[in-house]
């Protein structure tokens, strides 16, 4: 799999292991010269290619291509106020995931309902979302957290009899699949992001799929300023907003496309490396492995410090030291982070999501990592653990 990578100069003086990168091939110049030479480069060939080629990869009926995960996020909850829902309504979605999750949520005009989440996932807890549900819930958004799939079918059980729509955010679950059935396939609709450290990267740009026609026509709507679908002229049927994604991008997304396959397994072979490399220490450390009947995404590598706080702050150090860079694993929406105060939530109202806030550490996995990058990550983590921390 050496194609995937090739010699680097660090990023600093010391050995880096970094979170993501971008780097565009013959494939994708190829297509981003099309686009300069028709003059065009907003929304045009290259897009509707992409959009036809994702459905076709993935088994999707309908895909709307935005210009981000998060717009992606912000049109189908936009969609959801022209299927019943009002301004003021609820969303149920968990209250440990990546801010944009709740963002597209009010930005729509609706309200998130934070539900806390499972250790042993990281997804949306299912057993505690009928409580969370009131006369105003709409919609639940389930999180495929870090690529691994939600427990659809108790999800699903509930939203039929409580009539609420499902939306999956698959932004970190390309590929993901459970039961054999690809994530994105068991809601109404689903959302998927393209950034850098994504397995298919567009440099920015996200995607809307849906096996619904209206509902794919809405999104196209909205997406384009609430335009009739497929006309440019100046006829508004509902609020919208500039949410294209551009045929720039579109070019970088579709070499990302067309290397999906060897890039998943070469990355899962990476996740792999690492399980082995750490499994020595899992009275230190939760690891996060495939359940019966799922595939995951090797979006990235995250665990949790058994240890919380304390040994969280030792060990960033450490990895900073050591040039290795480190996310935390998103903390709790609704009482750590301040953007989200004015709910009224308060400290203790999620328990998982608020320890994992406090000792969750994700670190990239790439397709321009090597092994040897791997092992690397790997001595550091046991290093700390003995003590050179």
């Amino acid at each position: 799999m050496t194609g995937f990578w090739r010699k680097r100069m660090p990023l600093r003086q010391e050995y880096r292991v970094d979170f993501g990168r971008i780097e565009v091939g013959e494939m994708g110049r190829r297509y981003l010269a099309a686009a300069l030479d028709r003059h065009w480069i907003s929304e045009g060939p290259n897009v509707r290619r992409f959009e036809e080629s994702f459905a076709q990869k993935f088994g999707y009926r309908y895909a709307v291509a935005t210009s981000s995960g998060t717009d992606a996020g912000i049109v189908a909850m936009t969609a959801l106020l022209e299927r019943g829902a009002a301004r003021g309504d609820e969303v149920i979605t968990p209250a440990l995931a990546f801010v944009a999750t709740a963002n597209c949520v009010l930005t729509a005009g609706l309200v998130p309902k934070f539900v806390d989440v499972e250790l042993s996932t990281l997804n949306i807890n299912p057993a505690l979302i009928e409580r969370a549900i009131t006369p105003r819930t709409r919609a639940i958004q389930v999180v495929h957290t870090m690529g691994k799939p939600c427990r659809m079918e108790e999800i699903l059980a509930i939203a039929k009899r409580r009539h609420l729509t499902v939306l999956e955010d698959c932004c970190e679950a390309h590929g993901a699949t459970l039961g054999g059935k690809g994530v994105g396939s068991f809601g109404e609709m689903a959302l998927f992001s393209f950034y850098t450290a994504h397995i298919i990267c567009s440099a920015e740009g996200g995607m809307v799929v849906t096996e619904d026609p209206g509902l794919a026509a809405l999104c196209r709507s909205i997406r384009s300023h609430g335009r009739r679908d497929g006309e440019l002229y100046f006829h508004f049927d509902r609020v919208g907003f500039n949410s294209k994604m551009n045929d720039l991008e579109a070019a970088v997304g579709l070499e990302g496309l067309s290397a999906f396959d060897s890039v998943f397994e070469y990355r899962r072979t990476l996740i792999s490396r690492l399980l082995e490399r750490l499994s020595d220490l899992e009275e230190e450390l939760l690891l996060y492995r495939e359940g019966p009947e799922e595939r995951m995404c090797p979006h990235a590598f995250s665990f949790v410090l058994k240890g919380g706080r304390q040994v969280f702050e030792g060990l960033i150090r450490h990895l900073d030291q050591r040039g290795i860079e480190w996310k935390l694993l998103f903390g709790c929406l609704p009482t750590q982070h301040r953007a989200f105060q004015f709910l009224g939530y308060s400290p203790g109202d999620f328990p998982t999501a608020e320890r994992l806030g406090e000792a969750g550490i994700t670190l990239g996995i790439h397709q321009y990592l090597t092994p040897e990058d791997i092992d690397v990550v790997a001595e550091c983590i046991h290093e700390y653990f003995k003590g050179a921390g």
